[in-house]
């Protein structure tokens, strides 16, 4: 079986002494959902870097700018939203550069037609005075 290549973890002490906060407080927010950290086999809540980039926004709004734990959950379900929003227009973006590219350098095909006259530098009848 081949190893996967595993990420940098910190275990929930660590993490708590780096941000100054205490671990039932980050327990708390695992309760609430608004971090979600990996397991190790003997159950350790093991935080990765995204985990403490999430931690830092969620003190961010809690000490700085006074937020409760439930506009917390509704602003980082709102950040995630308008990450897959954002996602999407660059897809179609890149979709219409593709689709703009491809018909600027390939001119488009012209029907043929298969009537019974054929017309040739069909032109409208000239005026006469």
């Amino acid at each position: 079986m081949p190893k996967t290549k595993s990420k940098a973890a910190y275990m929930i002490s660590s993490v708590a002494e780096q941000y100054a906060i205490h671990p039932q407080t980050l327990r708390l927010y695992e309760r609430e959902g608004l971090l979600k950290p990996s397991r190790s086999e003997g159950n350790t809540r093991l935080y990765t870097t995204e985990d403490l980039e999430r931690l830092a926004v969620i003190l961010h709004l809690t000490r700085d700018l006074g937020v409760n734990l439930a506009g917390v959950e509704i602003i980082l379900n709102m950040r995630e939203k308008m990450g897959e929003m954002q996602s999407q227009i660059q897809d179609f973006i890149a979709t219409l550069n593709r689709e703009w590219v491809f018909r600027t350098v390939r001119p488009p095909v012209q029907e043929e037609r298969h009537g019974l006259i054929p017309v040739i530098n069909a032109r409208p009848p000239l005026r006469r005075k």
